[in-house]
């Protein structure tokens, strides 16, 4: 079944919870692995190769799709890039966070506190706004989606399989000094609410290893004197952080590994050597311009 055109049933509140509640207790615990048994794909590679899209004059694709990747990677600026692209939601956690850090919500406070930290959100936090986010968009009338920042372990994703079927994986790959001079270098403009990143990354090959280059991401001159850093993307956060996600959310890699359904895209640099790599990984490299000339 194509992973460009298939549209499973949405998850509701009570599903998601439900599920979170029967698995709270049966699951193993995070960072564990109990499909040690069953044959891995080489870690480039995904078992089963994607099909070619369909013409894009037909139905919006409602893909099922999650990313995967350390903080700061850029999964919400590809998912962001590929919702536009395929007509489906773009859902990240991150922002849900966010907004009801914003709104003075009931979870607030506690969500402030571990924010600061650098710590993860409590599985019944994060699907608790996850379910609220879901049920939002199928009242809508919405199908399909691209998630990125859930989920985080593997409890949180033996939950995911439990109440829908996703396509595809995508796991992006980067550096640890990048990262940690990207997330150094992200910006938001208070007044907007854009993003962008003024790190201005050049790194010459050797050892074999390929040469990186990131330009910044810069603000337009009227966003130039509201630009603010997040309150989290401080050294010892993002590095905490990260160590975070190399001993709880690594083990999700090989979760979907194993399941033949990640596809690890490794960043050759900024937005324009990436962009197109990563559509051709997709078997999406000429849907722009078919789609274009469709409208």
């Amino acid at each position: 079944m194509s992973a460009v055109t298939r549209v499973a049933n949405r998850s509701s509140i009570s599903s998601l919870l439900a599920r979170w509640r029967s698995l709270s207790s049966a699951v193993p615990p995070s960072g564990t692995n109990d499909n040690n048994n069953k044959p891995h794909a080489p870690p480039h590679f995904r078992l089963n190769p994607l099909p070619s899209p369909p013409p894009p004059n037909e139905k919006k694709q409602q893909v099922q799709w999650v990313f995967l990747g350390c903080p700061g990677v850029g999964k919400g600026t590809y998912a962001s890039r590929l919702s536009n692209l395929l007509g489906v939601p773009h859902i990240a956690t991150g922002d849900l966070v966010r907004e009801e850090l914003a709104s003075s919500g009931p979870f607030s406070s506690e969500l402030s506190e571990i924010v600061n930290r650098g710590q993860l959100v409590s599985d019944e936090l994060i699907i608790s706004l996850l379910s609220k986010k879901l049920a939002a968009g199928e009242a809508n009338g919405e199908t399909g989606f691209i998630l990125d920042g859930f989920p985080r372990t593997i409890k949180q994703a033996e939950i995911l399989e439990g109440v829908t079927d996703l396509d595809l994986v995508i796991n992006l790959k980067l550096r640890e000094d990048i990262l940690l001079e990207k997330c150094l270098g992200r910006r938001i403009c208070n007044q907007c609410g854009g993003n962008f990143n003024i790190a201005s990354i050049n790194i010459k090959a050797e050892d074999g290893s390929p040469g990186i280059i990131m330009a910044p991401l810069l603000p337009p001159s009227n966003c130039l004197s509201k630009l603010i850093t997040r309150s989290d993307d401080t050294e010892a956060v993002v590095r905490e952080r990260l160590r975070i996600y190399n001993e709880m959310t690594r083990p999700v890699e090989e979760f979907y590994r194993s399941r033949g359904k990640l596809l690890v895209f490794d960043l050759p640099g900024g937005i324009p050597e990436s962009w197109p790599k990563l559509l051709h990984a997709l078997n999406l490299d000429d849907y722009e311009d078919k789609q274009s000339a469709a409208a």
